[in-house]
């Protein structure tokens, strides 16, 4: 009897194993079935280009997706939350716009304000400078460095109600050096949403990847070699990185400068200074849990040089980076962080 009891026992744990293989197979056919899609285009003054697995094209959604970000965070679109606030306009901050807000906040306290999204007055300066073949006076730096500092503005709520309070109304809030990893972001948010385990964003050079790429193999993301190439037209490749179920975005002056009198101009502005940096860091690649992350701390890392950025990659053990700058010599070197040799595929 108890032998009886045993062999029905067998004969049902076999039968589930066998089911389970038969339906792994079959998931596993097809997913390897399943097409994969590509959609791109423009949006944030930007090309986007994002490829998924799906049997469907979800290329509506994903530009309604980015769409939705350009009305909270551009601020070419006149009609944006963003813009409004920099006009002083009495509106509540929607989602995107306070959660990019709080995380542009935090990195600027966790790097000391090397990111900070109110530094839009000092970059027009130099930018419209150079352009007019004028640089601005140290005098005109000074005033402008009053009305900025991440510290001079704030979140609040009031009756209920979100708002903005800055310190001086003339302040003006730019989140360009975040909102692009943020689109990939919420991009990806809305693929997973619709079901799609296997994708890649990219939008701008700011990028998200999930599972693995129509060969079956992770994602492969390049880093640019840093050539000065104020055309873009560069496509030399410095080393590509396996990139799976994370987030990756560079930040780099090799494409945006300017020459006065000889000497090179980074379009990078140091916050606390109100001058472009000059330190030896030509290009930094930051790998995040997400990209809005990795988006703002490529741009805090080429305010603050590598020094610097070692020590806040040692308290935040969750990012990884990829540096590459010029010796005392002028050749060019890389570093990078422990974690990120095995992502390097050469």
């Amino acid at each position: 009897m108890d032998n009886r009891k045993y062999n029905k026992r067998n004969i049902g744990q076999l039968l589930f194993l066998i089911f389970l293989i038969i339906g792994t197979i079959l998931i596993i056919r097809k997913q390897q079935n399943t097409p994969y899609q590509h959609d791109s285009g423009m949006i944030f003054g930007t090309m986007y280009n994002v490829t998924y697995q799906s049997d469907r094209n979800l290329g509506e959604g994903i530009l309604a997706t980015m769409k939705e970000v350009d009305s909270s965070l551009s601020m070419f679109n006149q009609n944006s939350t963003i813009s409004k606030i920099n006009r002083n306009e009495h509106v509540e901050p929607d989602r995107m716009f306070i959660d990019v807000f709080k995380l542009a906040q935090d990195v600027a306290k966790q790097t000391d304000g090397s990111f900070d999204i109110t530094v839009a007055p000092l970059v027009n300066a130099w930018g419209f400078g150079f352009k007019k073949g004028k640089m601005p006076t140290q005098q005109q730096i000074d005033s402008l460095l009053t009305i900025t500092g991440y510290q001079k503005v704030k979140y609040i709520k009031k009756d209920g109600k979100g708002t903005i309070v800055k310190n001086d109304p003339r302040i003006m809030l730019d989140c360009s050096a975040i909102a692009k990893g943020y689109g990939s972001d919420a991009v990806a948010r809305y693929l997973e949403s619709q079901g799609v385990k296997n994708y890649m964003v990219e939008i701008g050079g700011e990028v998200v990847t999930k599972g693995i790429n129509s060969q079956q193999h992770p994602w492969r993301i390049g880093i640019s070699k840093p050539v000065d190439d104020t055309l873009n037209v560069n496509q030399d490749i410095q080393t590509i990185l396996n990139v799976k179920d994370m987030a990756m975005a560079t930040s780099g002056n090799y494409r945006n400068f300017y020459y006065k009198n000889g000497k090179k101009y980074a379009h990078t502005i140091d916050p606390k200074t109100g001058r472009p940096v000059q330190h030896s860091l030509l290009s930094a690649t930051v790998l995040a849990p997400n990209c809005a992350t990795a988006d703002a701390y490529a741009t805090a890392f080429m305010v603050m040089g590598i020094d610097k950025a070692k020590h806040i990659l040692h308290n935040n053990p969750e990012i990884m980076a990829y540096f590459i700058f010029s010796d005392d010599k002028g050749a060019t070197k890389v570093w990078y962080s422990e974690a990120m040799k095995e992502k390097l595929t050469n």
